[in-house]
């Protein structure tokens, strides 16, 4: 733990399960370094709420567990997920009821193409590929309204329903065109489905066309999320940043991962733009049980979050000296985990990065 100061910033720790268990800690001790260099009071303090505890005690957190959270600047966050526990079980009990609760609307993926990561797809150099996914991320397409009819019979029917308001469309979407305003190409795309989804998404392209007209100094352009994932392969270099639903989004920051190299490099942040509450940093990655105690696992997504966590407590500088030691590391490719095309333990990746900060 950092030294604490005046400033110091409360962290809440949750591992989770799988490789969460393995990447945190290195997250952890990026963050160690970047603050002993920078002079920040970090103070963490840890949780093993999991689907472990749900398989103990029927609960994925205690029932004050957001009442807990309420309290920490902000909340670091491995993976969640086990094979013995149904995934909706495991994200309604942990991860959706603190995205909800303290309102971090704005899922942030970035998605970038470091030197030393083998691209899959040809043609493409560092640099090349430089993308923010923006995701709606406590409405849209989870919502938990709709149920289930005549179970066990022939008549048996499942409804599910899409929610899109107009505060949560307009806020995810002047989120994404206020990140457009600091990058270079100050350039927004909406993905939609406007062509087969009749209700939900013309009222997305409407609100899309409202709020852009707020920032005349951005470009737009939208494409169905069919086509939209199909450029993504073919043309990543267009896109500059992309706002979507919660499912759109969800998908999206998958697949700009993959173009990459692979989802083990994927950072997000699920952000309260409006500090109303903590916000929570976590690898797009899930817990991976199938090399889960290896030690193999790849840490940077967990690494890279922590720099998010870093930016979003207001030490860009600080975050930069992480992401900029990841970019090192990476290029120097003398230390890498299996995914990465190296045989470096997960161990061995976190110190590199590190030592580099």
């Amino acid at each position: 733990m950092s030294s604490k100061t005046s400033n110091t910033h409360r962290i809440a720790i949750i591992a989770g399960d799988g490789i969460g268990k393995e990447v945190v800690p290195e997250g952890l001790r990026a963050l160690e370094a970047a603050a002993a260099k920078f002079d920040l009071g970090m103070e963490w303090t840890e949780f093993d709420w999991s689907c472990e505890k749900y398989i103990a005690t029927g609960e994925m957190m205690p029932e004050d567990g957001l009442e807990t959270l309420g309290s920490f600047d902000n909340i670091f966050l491995g993976a969640v997920g086990y094979p013995d526990v149904p995934d909706h079980i495991s994200l309604w009990g942990l991860l959706i009821p603190i995205r909800r609760a303290f309102s971090q609307y704005a899922n942030v993926r970035p998605v970038k193409l470091f030197e030393g990561i083998e691209c899959p797809l040809k043609g493409y150099g560092p640099g090349d590929i430089d993308m923010i996914i923006v995701r709606e991320n406590v409405e849209g397409e989870y919502s938990e309204i709709g149920g289930r009819l005549y179970d066990g019979t022939e008549q048996e029917v499942a409804v599910q329903q899409a929610m899109f308001t107009k505060q949560g469309c307009d806020r995810i979407m002047r989120h994404a065109f206020d990140i457009a305003r600091k990058r270079e190409a100050k350039f927004v795309t909406s993905a939609t489905k406007s062509n087969g989804i009749i209700h939900t998404m013309p009222y997305w392209d409407e609100r899309f066309e409202a709020i852009s007209a707020e920032y005349p100094d951005i470009a737009t352009d939208k494409y169905h999320i069919d086509i939209l994932t199909a450029h993504f392969v073919g043309k990543p270099e267009h896109f500059d940043v992309v706002v979507g639903s919660n499912l759109f989004g969800d998908i999206l920051s998958d697949l700009g991962p993959a173009v990459v190299g692979g989802i083990g490099i994927a950072p997000s942040g699920n952000i309260n733009p409006d500090g109303t509450g903590p916000s929570m940093f976590e690898p797009v990655h899930g817990s991976a049980p199938d090399i889960a105690g290896q030690g193999i696992a790849n840490p940077v997504a967990q690494i890279w979050s922590g720099a998010m966590m870093l930016e979003n407590l207001g030490h860009a500088e600080a975050a930069d000296a992480i992401e900029d030691a990841i970019k090192r590391v990476l290029a120097e490719g003398k230390v890498l985990t299996p995914d990465l095309g190296g045989n470096a333990t997960t161990t061995e990746l976190g110190k590199a990065i590190a030592d580099a900060i």
